[in-house]
């Protein structure tokens, strides 16, 4: 690849983006403008990239650095997300979006051509109020006259045992995106392939979903039932008694994502309840950009057929447009397949900690209230780390 790929990364988090197109692209890949405007966030990119411009809020962002080949823009999903507030696209952070096509415009205006923009989302965008939030990003993208397209897919594709869905969405005033998104497909993951000895699910939930992922975790998540970035538990049936309900650690969060162990060292309070793990949780996954980037670095050739759809409700979770119009693409979440990593094998399960004794007793009371977790062995497990962490507590009380 002759020359260097271009990138400024809006609501950049922790850079999962532009850590998979340095994957991808290498000495070739070169950060010109990183914008954050949570602290936490901030000292992990200076620490990761110390020799990028950091501008600290998408409001004040009037211009883009010269010749630039792609903006990234993970916005904000707490408008959008189900354990968000779901106030739709216009609420107070998911809205911060309309910065991103503000400055777009003013590129357009002084007659520069970008070629790429990248987008990533939760598939809740699609559904939530009639799926408003992708209707507005299409109009937008219209009206700067791009060709777009977008695709759900499951993180498990790049190799990690984490099921995390997400709308990745790809356009071009120039360029063919379908080239890049819709190049890739497989049959999806072959479930007989998962190993039976761990199993992820959300402890703040118990009445309404458990997020139950086997050989893997559910998604990670910034906020969650109870109000916190909790992780997900992860349910090892052959430990031994109190050791088979447990926590992941930070660092076992950051690999499942696809970052190096320790990636957001820098913003370590050295408290449990820091920010780490609300870091991690809004991130994109690595590997998934990295594919992106393989592709726009290398496209391959579109030739899925494609169906006209009239918006009417929730949008496919595959489609691509342009001037006004719109196609459904049938794909599946899965463009390729790495190897896997089973999840007990990433787990390190001796900096694991185990489910505490109010946090299990508050998901063990909420799982009997419903039919959930009827796996065989769960709830009996569940049950005996109860009886265990309650006999702890009582012994420190004394």
């Amino acid at each position: 690849m002759p020359g260097s790929f271009r990138i400024a990364g809006l609501f950049a988090g922790i850079g999962g983006i532009e850590t998979g197109f340095r994957r991808a692209l290498g000495d070739h890949l070169e950060t010109v403008l990183l914008c954050e405007s949570w602290g936490p966030a901030q000292q992990v990119l200076k620490a990761r990239f110390p020799e990028v411009e950091i501008h600290e809020d998408v409001a004040t962002l009037r211009d883009l650095p010269a010749q630039v080949d792609l903006v990234a823009a993970g916005f904000p999903c707490t408008d959008l997300s189900q354990a968000g507030r779901m106030a739709g696209i216009h609420g107070e952070e998911s809205g911060l979006v309309a910065h991103l096509f503000d400055v777009l415009r003013l590129v357009s205006s002084r007659g520069d051509r970008l070629p790429w923009l990248l987008i990533e989302n939760v598939p809740n965008m699609l559904a939530l109020e009639r799926g408003e939030a992708m209707a507005y990003l299409v109009k937008e993208l219209d009206s700067l006259g791009y060709r777009w397209a977008y695709r759900v897919v499951d993180s498990r594709f790049t190799g990690v045992p984490q099921r995390r869905r997400r709308v990745l969405l790809l356009a071009s005033p120039t360029e063919d995106p379908r080239t890049v998104l819709f190049a890739d497909d497989s049959a999806g993951l072959d479930e007989n392939g998962l190993h039976d000895d761990s199993f992820g699910f959300y402890w703040t939930e118990g009445r309404g979903g458990l997020g139950w992922a086997r050989d893997a975790t559910p998604t990670f998540k910034g906020g969650s039932a109870v109000g916190i970035p909790s992780p997900p538990a992860v349910w090892l049936p052959g430990e031994q008694p109190g050791r088979k309900i447990v926590i992941p650690c930070v660092e076992d969060g950051e690999a499942l994502q696809g970052f190096e162990r320790g990636w957001t060292k820098a913003a370590d309070l050295g408290r449990r309840s820091g920010p780490r793990w609300k870091l991690v949780g809004n991130a994109v996954t690595v590997g998934v950009a990295q594919w992106a980037a393989e592709r726009i670095l290398s496209p391959g050739v579109f030739d899925r057929s494609s169906t006209e759809w009239v918006r009417k409700g929730a949008w496919p979770t595959a489609a691509w447009g342009e001037g006004g119009k719109i196609w459904k693409v049938d794909v599946s979440e899965f463009p390729r397949l790495a190897p896997y990593t089973h999840l007990r094998d990433l787990l390190d399960v001796d900096r694991a900690s185990p489910l505490s004794h109010r946090a299990s007793s508050g998901f063990w009371r909420r799982l009997q209230e419903g039919n959930l977790g009827r796996h065989p062995g769960f709830r009996a497990d569940i049950a005996e780390h109860v009886d265990l962490a309650t006999t702890v507590s009582m012994a420190v009380a004394v």
